[in-house]
């Protein structure tokens, strides 16, 4: 069993005048064999928090401590967290011209396995057609370059190809719903839950309950104004779609003054 430590957190970030808090005491702690959700208003620090544990570093920790099988990962560049098994699904994919995907993803692969133990091109292409498959994508996916022209539904079914390609021990999916029709979010939903066992865990970023109708958390926190307010099982995240965040805001006695933006 893994384990993934979010303790104290506090982050910000530097805008043209001033420098801003973003998260103002994260604490979360969550093992493989788990999926968790984090729902909240806009402008309340998900995004902010699963940037920050990949280690983007437009986003400055200035307390707290983010540990992976309690070892600290805050002085980790970006690519050794990946290989240490964590992995980020993100709103706006990047698109990269001139590596295809079927390149990518061996690479990626590879990255995360000794010299001596690199994948083969039989195995790798069967677990491609595989994982291809069960997503409904076409061979001809894999020849295109990353995410060019890909339509946004392209480019979510990609990120899940990729999950299920590299096999991570954690998964931050940052709104891996956004912008996707029914059938596409049920092709992806079956993706992550092809996932679920001991060996993986997800934090799953979302605004709607839809998308935890298909993937059922074990754990639902509401994060407000920078901290998780409260938690609870799959349950809360359909009160909240029933009551709303005001009603959640009187009940805990918040006054929380919201952003409309994606952090």
């Amino acid at each position: 069993m893994a384990t993934l430590e979010v303790k104290d957190l506090h982050v910000s970030i530097k805008e043209e005048k001033e420098t801003r808090e973003i998260l103002k005491g994260v604490n979360l702690t969550m093992n493989t064999g788990e999926i968790h959700a984090i729902m909240g208003p806009n402008g309340t620090g998900k995004s902010t928090l699963s940037q920050t544990i990949m280690g983007n570093g437009a986003y400055h920790v200035t307390q707290g401590d983010v540990l992976l099988n309690g070892e600290s990962i805050l002085g980790m560049p970006v690519d050794e967290r990946a290989r240490k098994g964590l992995f980020l699904a993100m709103q706006y994919p990047a698109e990269i011209q001139g590596v295809t995907n079927a390149e990518f993803l061996r690479a990626a692969i590879n990255a995360r396995r000794p010299e001596d133990d690199q994948i083969s091109v039989m195995a790798f292409l069967k677990e491609l057609d595989k994982n291809l498959s069960l997503l409904d994508m076409s061979e001809q996916m894999t020849e295109r370059y990353l995410n060019e022209g890909f339509s946004g539904g392209e480019k979510k079914r990609n990120e899940i190809l990729q999950l299920l390609m590299i096999k991570p021990s954690f998964a931050l999916l940052d709104e891996i719903d956004s912008g996707l029709d029914i059938d596409a979010l049920q092709v992806v939903s079956k993706g992550v839950n092809s996932l679920r066992g001991d060996n993986f865990g997800s934090l799953i970023i979302t605004h709607y309950q839809r998308l935890l109708n298909y993937i059922v958390p074990d754990v639902v926190h509401v994060m407000m104004d920078g901290r998780i307010v409260k938690s609870g099982d799959a349950d809360l995240a359909k009160k909240l779609e029933k009551e709303g965040y005001a009603g959640l805001r009187d009940e805990l006695g918040l006054k929380v003054s919201l952003v409309d933006d994606n952090r």
